[in-house]
Parts: structure tokens; sequence; C-alpha cells
């Protein structure tokens, strides 16, 4: 009978078993991740196993019941049992009626099981195999594979998701489990009766969620894998941390006291709420070790999802795994695991989550697979699932790759340790993203301090009145014999006295400072005082990689028109070493980076090409759309390399993707490029949680550059404005005090190709990484006046805060412009046909942040005889610079500025192109009147 198969024993899979799940195929470009391929991506899954001609006819003589089988397979999720609570209505399912495929099971007929179903026995009637299938596939566990992309990999899903299901685990493992659940327990209950008040979102409820962690933490470091990169949201944080991560309970205690969770040399950081402490540590499970890190996280619920994701991307690079790899047998996952744990209700409605799923597969974005753990509390914050999405389950939108989904009831640890082995095993073999809803319920309200009664009365009544699922899962193992309930006393006894211990010690507890890998070995917090480095290269050495830069194959066909105005036009830039435009400049000063050794990756939507077409950094064979990236071939033994990668339609994922990047290596210049400027406020999210605010909540330093394209050109409101005003309002740079490099991050607006050079460089040369934004250029890109010599980048020279006026007689100015960015072509040429040239200077301020006011003081020394200093710009009078820097040079420099630029409205630009022509006029008039 196959019923007999639902309690056969069967030890949980064995480490020889997991060394053969390994990738059948693997990714690969024309020049691996550094070069460009444009057909989709999709991983070829092949079949281990071939199918003998005795199971193929045996299946064809029984094409009802291998189609019933398959229903079950595809359907069961919808009427298994996988709510805790009990309280969802099974939903109809026709599909699992026999008699929707002709058969009865009023038949006394016996079926050859051969190739339809993976047991023991080779034959079983209907209502037997009816009563398996029901057992594995709607009862407390399910799973959904009909979205699986081929039958290779259902078929292998299915077969070892029931094996799996038919196993026992051992009277140890039950043990172990059953201590680690009342140890989760105790210390909610701990932290409960000594902080009363305090917010700490606790895991009561969902505490299963801890065998599933307790079995991938050791699966994954039996599975020779080395790195587990982890996100989560608050909700059961503090228990996974203490419980399974060696947080110190202690530091958690202070915290909740309190007290500050770093040390008292770190005074420059705020620190970040209890339930988003995080950190890194090494766990050892007998002779196998991980390194598990964990990334801090923001409020803002999946935000955290892209920067784990980066950040396991970037680990990987360091490894050299994967596309990353020489090794023709090295697979992206093979050393570094991404986990991702989100709450039902964010991740079924975050726009986030979608954007993340349109990375998982994507060249340059590619993880191995993640495994994603869905702590499904069927209510968010005060919304009930059916008032929170409009699917059935929270995990559907994993549909839209056609990702493996498993169901489980949170009430059954047991199944949840198995669903959790089965995710590692199926992430580990086909490397794709697994789904693991947790269906379980939230004790407490939204916080410990919260009446969830006013709007859920039935479910909460339901919750009031129901055994914990510890001392659930404990009362059925003791009763059967099958653990020793003394033991588990004695764990407990033993636990609260070390609590005890850790709440005297609190106070006096000494945080330690936060562990980072040895690639920041050396690097220090920034100064308080503006430095300025030598980001200066030899001139042959920049002519050299420039020639590099636009040197293809010989059987490479390029676009005519790029042969004479970008080949041979940058060939001729280089040796006359005037004329520099903006995009070699970049070509110059990324490759004199490479060949330095730092590796550059540039993302953003059509980066490769170029928004503007003027970067051409990855150039496409017009006859058979392969792509090249000249600056990977500088020289034979090239070690570093440029990663140029044309994201898809997102910002907040791509984002907060190569922010996670950023933080994991200071030896990676990392550059997003918002199409348009103003695009990055689809990653709002990331810029204020993360890339504004990450080093003094959490001393993550990040070099990210953001380039954001910026100048009103007519273009409307949505194509004009960066929104400078919004980043310098978030800096925090000091109006009655001089600023130095340890701002928060930094906000420049070159106006020349040098300038961006020397920028580019500065991120990577200097011993501290800091966060920059670039209001960089559209018309400059072109714009003969906007062009740099070699001389200027030439060994000796560096980036200038301020750029002086060297084109008049100091004494003789009596009006002297401040300004910033393009708006200076525009000046500079309004002064000559004004024929103001004698009385007028124009002075750059090219860095907003840090300001630099020592730089503007000594300009503004060279005009004793200036009466009338203005600021003028082109954005409108609440947006720009003009709202940051006045208070500035007035407060910093004495110099009280006159405003001139556009007036006061809500949107940055019109769309009328006459009425954009009249501003243009009457900020000149204003600035020169």
């Amino acid at each position: 009978m196959l019923t007999r198969l639902i309690g056969r024993s069967s030890t949980l899979v064995s480490r020889s078993w997991l060394s053969r799940c390994v990738v059948v195929a693997r990714y690969h470009e024309d020049h691996g991740v550094y070069g460009y391929k444009p057909t989709a991506w999709k991983q070829n899954h092949i079949s281990e196993d071939t199918v003998s001609p005795d199971a193929q006819r045996n299946c064809a003589n029984n094409a009802p019941l291998v189609r019933l089988v398959e229903a079950y397979r595809y359907h069961g999720h919808k009427k298994a049992k996988v709510d805790a609570l009990d309280m969802q209505k099974p939903k109809p399912t026709p599909e699992l009626d026999p008699a929707h495929y002709g058969l009865s099971t009023s038949d006394d007929m016996t079926f050859d099981l051969t190739g339809i179903l993976n047991v023991e026995e080779t034959s079983a009637s209907l209502t037997d195999i009816i009563q398996y299938m029901e057992r594995m596939y709607c009862g407390r566990t399910s799973v959904e594979l009909m979205n699986l992309p081929t039958i290779a990999e259902r078929e292998w899903c299915a077969h070892r998701y029931e094996e799996l299901h038919r196993s026992v685990l051992s009277n140890e493992a039950k043990t172990e489990l059953a201590v680690l659940l009342a140890k989760a327990q105790a210390l909610e209950n701990f932290m409960a009766v000594k902080f009363t008040t305090v917010k700490r979102y606790g895991g009561e409820g969902a505490e299963s969620m801890m065998g599933f962690f307790q079995q991938l933490l050791r699966q994954a470091a039996q599975s020779d894998l080395e790195q587990m990169v982890l996100c989560m949201p608050h909700r059961g944080r503090l228990i996974l941390q203490v419980g399974l991560l060696q947080l110190p309970a202690s530091l958690v205690f202070r915290k909740m006291s309190g007290l500050p969770e770093y040390p008292a040399s770190s005074k420059d950081c705020t620190g970040d709420i209890l339930t988003h402490l995080y950190q890194s540590v090494d766990l050892e499970y007998d002779d196998d070790k991980l390194h598990f890190t964990m990334i801090p996280n923001p409020s803002h619920l999946e935000a955290n999802l892209p920067v784990c994701m980066g950040k396991s991307r970037s680990r990987q690079q360091s490894l050299h795994e994967g596309d990353y790899s020489q090794d023709e047998g090295s697979s992206v996952g093979d050393r570094v695991l991404c986990v991702h744990v989100h709450g039902d209700a964010a991740y079924a409605a975050q726009g986030m989550a979608n954007e993340m799923q349109v990375l998982a597969e994507l060249p340059h974005y590619n993880v191995g697979g993640a495994i994603h753990l869905v702590v499904n509390n069927q209510l968010g914050f005060t919304t009930p699932a059916n008032r929170g999405r409009s699917c059935t389950h929270c995990t559907d939108i994993a549909k839209l790759n056609g990702n493996l989904v498993l169901h489980v009831n949170g009430d059954y640890p047991e199944e949840v340790v198995k669903a959790s082995q089965f995710a590692l095993e199926y992430q580990q073999k086909f490397r794709r993203d697994v789904f693991v809803d947790l269906q379980c319920f939230r004790r407490l309200g939204h916080n410990e301090v919260d009446d969830p009664s006013f709007t859920q009365p039935a479910m909460y009544n339901i919750i009031r009145n129901r055994t914990s699922v510890p001392d659930l899962y404990l009362k059925e193992v003791t009763e059967a014999g099958e653990v020793d309930k003394s033991e588990i006393d004695a764990a407990l006894a033993k636990n609260q006295e070390e609590m005890s211990q850790c709440l005297k010690a609190a106070k006096t507890y000494e945080p330690q400072p936060t562990t980072l890998s040895k690639q920041w070995s050396g690097f220090v917090e920034a100064p308080a005082h503006i430095t300025s480095w030598d980001t200066g290269v030899d001139v042959e050495l920049l002519r050299f990689v420039a020639a590099k830069s636009v040197e293809l194959p010989e059987d490479f066909t390029p676009h005519n028109h790029l042969i004479k105005t970008f080949l041979e036009a940058r060939r001729k830039k280089v040796m006359e070493g005037a004329a520099i435009d903006w995009a070699t400049a970049e070509a110059m000063a990324f490759g004199s980076l490479l060949y330095q050794g730092f590796n550059v990756r540039l993302s953003g939507q059509d980066v490769g090409r170029g928004t503007f077409s003027h970067r051409h950094a990855m150039l496409v064979d017009q006859t058979t759309d392969s792509a090249y990236v000249p600056l990977n071939h500088i020289t034979p033994d090239q070690k570093a390399f440029l990663e140029v990668v044309n994201s898809p339609l997102s910002e907040e994922a791509t984002l907060g993707f190569e922010y996670g990047m950023s933080i994991e290596s200071p030896n990676n210049l990392i550059i997003w490029e918002a199409q348009f400027g103003d695009f990055f406020n689809g990653a709002q999210t990331i810029v204020d949680t993360y890339v504004t605010a990450g080093e003094v909540k959490w001393r993550l330093q990040s070099g990210l550059v953001m380039l954001l394209p910026h100048g009103f050109d007519g273009a409307g409101p949505e194509h004009s404005s960066s929104h400078l005003e919004r980043f310098l309002l978030q800096t925090d740079s000091k109006e009655d005090a001089i600023d130095g490099d340890n701002v928060n991050f930094m906000v420049v607006h070159p106006t020349t190709p040098a300038q961006y050079f020397h920028l580019l460089r500065r991120q990577m040369v200097r011993n501290f990484r800091k966060p920059l934004i670039v209001a960089s250029p559209k018309i400059l890109l072109r714009l003969p006046e906007a062009v740099s010599s070699l001389a200027e980048v030439a060994p000796g020279t560096s980036f200038v805060p301020v750029i002086g006026d060297t084109t008049t007689n100091p004494k003789q100015v009596e009006r002297v412009i401040f300004c910033s960015g393009k708006h200076y072509y525009a000046l500079r040429k309004q002064r000559e046909q004004r024929q103001a040239k004698d009385n007028t200077a124009i002075i750059r301020v090219e860095a907003l942040c840090p300001f630099p006011a020592e730089e503007v003081q000594r300009e503004l020394d060279k005009y004793p005889n200036a009466k009338e200093f203005i600021w003028s710009q082109e954005e409108h009078r609440n947006m720009g610079a003009w709202t940051f820097v006045a208070p500035r040079f007035e407060n910093l420099a004495g110099c009280k500025l006159r405003y001139a630029g556009r007036r006061v409205l809500g949107t940055p630009a019109v769309g009328v192109a006459t009425l954009h022509q009249e501003e243009v006029k009457q900020i000149m008039e204003d600035t020169f009147r």
C-alpha cells in the first residue's frame, strides 16, 4: 500500500548526494561577463536521468492516470492544509476529480506505477494513489510545479519533493529542533518581561522559521558553500540573530535599554533602531565552515533585497566565481548563497519584488539563484490578505520567472525543516530562485504595544486561544517518546541563567567595531578637512589607453557613422593632446584605473552606447550583433575589467544592487547612470535609506557614483533637472562651519572633461570611500568649448573645487558671478555679447558638498573693487543650489549674494518652447542688469 510510505523512515539528505547537485549548463557571453550577447539567457536544464522505454510505454498506456497525478502536482496547493490558523477556505479543485480523466475509484483495478510515481511499490489501486497524492500535495505542505520551465526540472522536483516528504527526522534531530524552538520562545518571553514597552517586532507565531535557518545554515556549510548573504525585515530578526547567528544577547539588551550599539570610538554614528541590527559571523558545523553576512535593513520593506543581491554578486566577483572566473567549470553560486526573507504583505505589494524578479536571471545581475523565505503572517499591519493582494498566494509574483514555490504550515516545524532542505537542494542543482511560503501567524500586534483586535477580532480570538508553536511541537515529540523532556528543561534552565547574566552585563558591555572584509584593510574614516589628491596620470599612458578604447578586432564591423565621428576622431584628439571631450576623458579615467588593477562597473539604461550616443564603451558588430568592450583588451595579461551593464528599465532595484556591490569591496568603481537626471526619483527609497545615510547609521562606506544628466535645454519637466536641491538638502554639510571630507556624501557639478576625469579617479585613489553625486552633462558632451587638454590630466593635477576666472583683470572687476555646471558657458557667451568682460568675472563652483569655503574666499579676495556678487543658475529659485550656497557664502565667506535665475515654480521646467526661451532671456537680464 502506498500509504505505508508516508511513515517510512529516512534520514535527511546526505552530503554525498548534495555534492552531485551541480548545474549542468551555465551562461556564457562572447567575452564572459565583460562582453555582451543580445540573445535572452535561460539556463539549459538537462535531465540526468534517461526515461526507459518501458516507462514511456506505461505512461502512454495509462495516460489518464498520468494526467491525474500531474494535476495533483500542479493544483494540489489550492486545497492544501497549510493555513496555521485554519481560516482559509479551500478553493474548488475540479482538476483533482478522477472522473475528469475518465477514472473511478469504484473500479477494482491495479495500475503499474513504472515511470508514473517514484516509489518502491510497483503497482497500486487508484484509491491508494489518490490517498498518496493527497498526503503529498494537499496536506501540511504543498508545492507549485506548473510554472517550472522544463520537463526535467518538474520531474526532478516532484520526485525529490515526494521523497523528502516521506522522510522522518531522527530523534536526535527532533531534540535539537525542540530545544531551538523552546529557546526562541524563552528569549521572546524574557524580553517581553524585562522590556515591556520596547518594540521588538517579535517572531512569536513564526518560531518554526528557526528550524528553517538551522537546516539551511548547516546544509549550506556541508554543501561546500563558503558564504551566505542574507537580508530580512524586522519581524523575528532578533531571535534569529541571537539564537543562531551568535549576536550577543548583551548587545541586544543594551540597545533595548537605550544605549548605543556601536563602540564609543564611532563618534559620528547615529545608529539605528533595535530591529535593524546586523552582523557578520563565521559559523562552524563540525568540520564545515560558513561565513554569514546580514544586510542592514531600513524600515522600508523590501528595499534591502537588491542590496543583498548586489553584495552577493560583488562577493562572487571577489572570489572570481562563475561569470568572473577564467575556469569554465566555475558557476555563479558555487561558493556564495544569497538568501531573502520577506513578509507576505510586503512581497505581494511592493514594486521592488517585481523589479527583483526581472533582475534575477539577467546577465550581470544573476547570483546563481536566491532562496526566498516568506514569513506569511496572513496580515500586513491591520490589512488582511484579501485586502492586501488580488492573487491567491502572496508568492504568486514568483510565477513571473516560473520559479519553484513551496507552501508549508508553520505549525509543523519538521515540515519546515524539510522545505529548507529541498529549497537549497533545488537552488544548488538548478541555480534558480526558489520560494518557501511559511504560513504562520503573528501572535501579538504589529508591535508589542499594539492591540490587533481592533481590526482582526476573529483572527486574534483564534490566536489567543491556541497553543504556541514551540509548545505544540514539544508536546507532540515528548508524548510520542521521541524527545526526553528533561533535556529540554535542562537546556531552558541553562538558557535562562545565561540570559539573566547577559542582562546584568548589558550596561557595561562594550560593542565591537563592525568587522569588515580584508579588502577594506587600510581604509580610514574621512578626515574633517578637505583633502586634495593627485589624480593625474602619465600622458603617454593616457594616450595608450585612449587608443585602446577604440581598437577593434580585424573581423569586427563597426557602424559606418562611428568610424570617423568616434573611432578616428578619438585617436586624433589624443594624439594632438587637445579638445579632449567628455567621453574620451571618461575612457581615459576607466582605462587608467583598469591598468592599475581596479575593476569598473558601469550600469544603467543604455549605458553601453550612452543615452546621448556619446560613450560607445561597448560596440556592436553590425553583421553579427555581437558586442565588444575595447577597454577589456588593454593588455594581454589584464587583471581588472570594465563591466558594462545595460540595465532593465528599473531604477530602484538596479541602484540598490549597485549600492550593494559598492559596500562589499572598495576595489571596484561602481557607477550607476540615470537615463536622465530625475530618473533617480524612481529609486528615492534607496537614496534616502542607503546612499545618503548608510555610513552614519551602520558605519558602511560606499564609493558609489551616481551620474545624473542635468541641464535645462527646453526638454520639459521630466528631462531637465537632477534635483540637486534634494541631494544638497540631505547632506550633513554645515551652514556655519567649514566642511571636511567627512560629509555623508559628495555633490559636484563639473564643467570640464578634466574635472570629471579627476573625480572618477579620486573615488579610487583615496583611502576612504564616499558616495559621489554628479550632475553630469547633456549638451556639454559635444560643446566645442567644453573640452580639456592632456596637460589638465597629467601628473600633478587634480580636481579643482572652484575654478576662478583668469580672463579678467581682477582690479577692474565690479561684478562677480558665481555659478555651477553648464550654465557657465551660457554666461560666458552672454558676457561676450554684452562686452562686459572687463568688469565681470565668472567663477565656477564645481564642488557643492563639501562646500569649498576656503577656495571661495580666496577667489573673493582677488576682487577688491567688486560691488556686486551674484549667484546665477538655470534652475528655479526653489531648486538647484541657490538655497544651499546662499547661507554658506554669507556665513563662511562674508558675502551676501544676489539671486539671478528662474522664478519659484512647482515643476522643474516648463513644457512650452516659447516660455523656455523667455526664461532663458530673463535669467541673463537678471544676471547682467
